[in-house]
């Protein structure tokens, strides 16, 4: 909750989760049939983001108004490591307040958010410039390119 009102974000639009392998997501998702889920774990680790859907106990804050959770296994280093380190899946969000454009560097970081973060990890920045893609693993449909 205090994420969200750090970022000014609608807790109906939900949080992207991002784990070190799937086996840190089953906690909050239910896995689809064999097929869908092929081409899902295909794409991992790696910068794509899948809708599944959301298991009844997930918590409202983290899938919002919707009855699927968006999750990544993620390739980026440092994120896996704190994946692996926490022994569970992370909330993942850009480092921005609602309608603004996302920090690239820890000092625009500093300016976006002041003190009301309690720690900055500084590290290097995955390699895509924009948002990684959105695909409901149910219809394959792409949401986000």
């Amino acid at each position: 909750m205090r994420l969200l009102a750090l970022k000014g974000r609608n807790i109906g639009k939900g949080l992207i989760l991002i784990a070190a392998d799937f086996s840190q997501l089953r906690d909050y998702v239910v896995p689809l049939d064999r097929g869908a889920m092929y081409q899902v774990l295909a794409s991992w680790p790696g910068p794509f983001t899948w809708l599944l859907p959301a298991r009844s106990s997930a918590p409202t804050w983290i899938r919002g108004r919707h009855e699927t959770i968006a999750v990544r296994v993620t390739d980026h280093p440092i994120a896996a490591a704190l994946c692996l380190a926490t022994g569970t899946a992370l909330v993942s969000t850009s480092a921005n307040r609602s309608g603004h454009r996302p920090a690239r560097s820890p000092a625009e970081v500093r300016r976006q958010f002041g003190h009301g973060i309690d720690w900055l990890l500084s590290g290097p920045l995955g390699t895509l410039n924009h948002p990684t893609p959105i695909r409901d693993a149910r219809t394959g449909a792409l949401l986000r390119a």
